[in-house]
């Protein structure tokens, strides 16, 4: 299980919104092995008074937050961060310094999903990887 939380600039996030979700999909299914129909994520578009930033980062400036199921290795997750800087760059031209990635693992117990907690899901993918 993965929600995944993406934050930028109003104008840039709107006009990229298509592309950059599917490449957080692609990276997700590389590296975390989800299945393709588990595509979970919320965009948060920012006005530019609202959304502040170093000035060594450029309009361009954009917050990933992933959610999900505890228990994948630390290469796992490395493998995802390093896929996303990747793509993002390749694909959208969107340089590493402009772009942070924040994992947060929870207990499958700590999800409530179709109306039972996480650990009693019957999942189509392994989250020990």
């Amino acid at each position: 299980m993965g929600q995944v939380k993406i934050y930028g600039i109003e104008e840039l996030l709107h006009a990229n919104k298509e592309r950059l979700s599917e490449i957080i999909h692609s990276c997700m299914m590389d590296a975390l092995e989800l299945p393709a129909g588990k595509k979970f994520h919320r965009f948060f578009p920012m006005s530019r008074e609202h959304f502040l930033f170093p000035e060594d980062r450029s309009e361009a400036y954009t917050i990933i937050e992933i959610s999900m199921f505890a228990g994948r290795s630390a290469q796992s997750k490395k493998k995802l961060i390093e896929l996303l800087f990747q793509r993002t760059f390749q694909r959208l031209g969107l340089s590493p310094n402009d772009l942070e990635i924040t994992i947060f693992e929870t207990p499958q117990s700590n999800w409530g999903i179709r109306g039972v907690c996480g650990d009693e899901l019957n999942l189509n993918y392994r989250v020990e990887l």
